[in-house]
């Protein structure tokens, strides 16, 4: 956060509520004191506990409207389109915030993702949303990336709670996030924090 992260995410897939709800109030408020969002990954109930921005949803965790009405119209909500333009086009109808493409690369995270094409996030351009590119992405293969048009890009950096620094192209203006702009314009980072 210190860094210049304009985003994190917290992702943890184990079993302990308690120790999994006392991290993402710490996370809270590392964000808060940097004027940084933090979105939750896979689950509502934890996001709307501790306050968090937002929730990023995979294709096995609720739908949109479910996260929307619990979390609120301001909540900034993204959506895993793994390597399919036809469900980015729906999660786009249905109200998502951003949308995440990938895996792009082999990712030690999501060893049997999906694989994704670049030319996806160049057809995802006309929904009108940001485009995050995930899985695999280092500092030396997120460039052809960005050129092919993601507006993000998540890079997993090693750490206890495993942080992810996420670049973006130079934008001029927002990026619009429905219910929060974020600025994004500037040659910073976005930040996504993931824990195994």
């Amino acid at each position: 956060l210190a860094g210049g992260a304009h985003v994190l995410q917290y992702r943890d897939k184990s079993t302990d509520p308690a120790r999994r709800h006392i991290e993402a109030v710490a996370l809270r408020a590392l964000c808060q004191a940097h004027g940084v969002p933090l979105i939750i990954n896979d689950d509502i109930a934890l996001a709307a506990a501790v306050g968090a921005a937002g929730v990023h949803l995979g294709e096995r965790d609720a739908d949109i409207a479910t996260a929307r009405i619990r979390l609120g119209p301001g909540a900034i909500i993204g959506a895993s389109c793994y390597d399919s333009l036809p469900r980015a086009r729906q999660l786009a109808a249905a109200g998502a915030d951003y949308l995440a493409f990938g895996a792009f690369h082999p990712s030690p995270t999501k060893p049997h993702a999906r694989p994704a094409s670049p030319a996806l996030l160049r057809d995802a351009a006309a929904l009108g949303l940001p485009r995050v590119a995930i899985g695999g992405i280092t500092p030396d293969n997120g460039g052809a990336l960005i050129d092919a048009g993601a507006d993000l890009l998540a890079e997993r950096l090693p750490h206890r709670v495993d942080a992810v620094r996420v670049r973006h192209r130079h934008l001029v203006g927002d990026i619009g996030f429905r219910g929060q702009r974020q600025r994004l314009g500037g040659e910073g980072g976005v930040g996504v924090g993931l824990r195994q």
